[in-house]
């Protein structure tokens, strides 16, 4: 008995000693290690602690027990570092399978922690999304976050940057102290504003101190929370943040079929034919991004709405030719839109720059 008890002591010490400080996801780290130490010696013990980390009990959840623990807030301006994003996503996002299956895996982790816990493993708790403007990052966090059934906090780079630079760190400090502590999915948007290259000679040492600050932070970031960070910019980020992050995804412009399902989702309501939009119109958006498709076709309802006409009408104005169309594609979208009747022929030649003479000679093979 006195050798069992020998050999738990230290770590019940150093329990306590953590415990005392106050800080939680130390305990849940030593926690962890002690299952994981003890889970042939002490079965029972071990499966109580797998147990009590799952669980993982929070001081407080944002959308139930915020008088309690209200959004930390920026000392000079008053204003909230966070943001909590309440929004319900429409559709499912589209993504590349090369995105797609690793947010699936991390979403499975979470789902199968007591799998992980017993074999001394840990789910994922960082994730870093690279890729231009309205791609899907901020989406992906968002389905992420409801999968997950946990609230999205955001953080709210223009209350971070304090006037005084050395409140900045401090204000880092709060935004992630804060989120450990609660049950949510974390985002870091626009990352390249906080945690620039720490070797650019055009930033003041005061900046690169709030790098070290970030790193630290994120060293420290405990299982039971999910934080994800997003750039568009990943060439500016110090090369020390890259390692960090568990997992590493880029976004990029949807590909044409992406984009043919991303109009579907957006018209199937709107219009009478949406199958046969979505396909002249992924051709047309070929290049573009989410956000900006999904602004042209908001722009078109808009116009359609004040001018009480079909939506039909005005998503015509939309049709423009891709220069990464092949001549073949060309052909093929002006037959499909002069046997559609969504325009002439002479509006196709226009359109396309295929010669009527052809599109009427393979409109009359179809």
């Amino acid at each position: 008995m006195n050798s069992k008890i020998n050999e738990l002591s230290p770590d019940f010490l150093q329990l306590a000693r953590i415990a005392l400080t106050g800080r939680q996801q130390d305990i849940q780290l030593l926690l962890h290690r002690t299952s994981k130490k003890f889970r042939n010696s002490y079965p029972e013990l071990t499966d109580a602690l797998i147990a009590l980390l799952q669980e993982s009990p929070s001081k407080a959840i944002p959308l139930r027990k915020q008088s309690e623990s209200p959004l930390p807030v920026d000392l000079d301006s008053r204003l909230q570092l966070l943001r909590i994003e309440k929004s319900q996503l429409e559709h499912e996002p589209i993504l590349a399978s090369k995105v797609l299956e690793p947010l699936k895996q991390a979403l499975s982790e979470r789902k199968n922690t007591a799998s992980l816990l017993k074999h001394g493993l840990l789910p994922t708790k960082s994730m870093l999304f690279t890729g231009p403007p309205g791609v899907g990052k901020t989406m992906a966090a968002k389905w992420v976050a409801e999968k997950m059934e946990k609230p999205l906090l955001v953080l709210d780079l223009a209350a971070v940057m304090s006037s005084f630079l050395g409140r900045t760190g401090n204000n880092i400090r709060y935004v992630l102290d804060y989120a450990k502590n609660t049950e949510c999915v974390l985002l870091l948007d626009e990352l390249d504003a906080i945690a620039k290259r720490r070797d650019d000679s055009s930033e003041i040492g005061e900046l690169k101190r709030l790098v070290t600050v970030l790193l630290q932070e994120i060293d420290d970031w405990p299982a039971s929370g999910l934080l994800i960070a997003a750039t568009n910019h990943p060439n500016l980020l110090d090369p020390a943040i890259w390692r960090r992050f568990e997992i590493v995804l880029e976004f990029q412009n949807p590909t044409e079929p992406q984009i043919e399902e991303f109009i579907y989702a957006l018209l199937k309501e709107e219009v009478k034919s949406p199958q046969i939009w979505c396909k002249i119109l992924s051709k047309s958006f070929l290049g573009k991004s989410y956000s900006d498709i999904e602004r042209l076709i908001i722009l078109a309802r808009k116009s359609a709405a004040i001018n009480d006409v079909p939506l039909e009408n005005k998503i015509k104005d939309l049709l423009i030719v891709s220069d990464n169309l092949s001549h073949e594609e060309r052909i093929k979208l002006a037959c499909i839109l002069v046997n559609e009747k969504i325009i002439s022929q002479r509006q196709a030649q226009e359109l396309t720059g295929i010669a009527r003479n052809t599109i009427r000679k393979k409109t009359n093979k179809l």
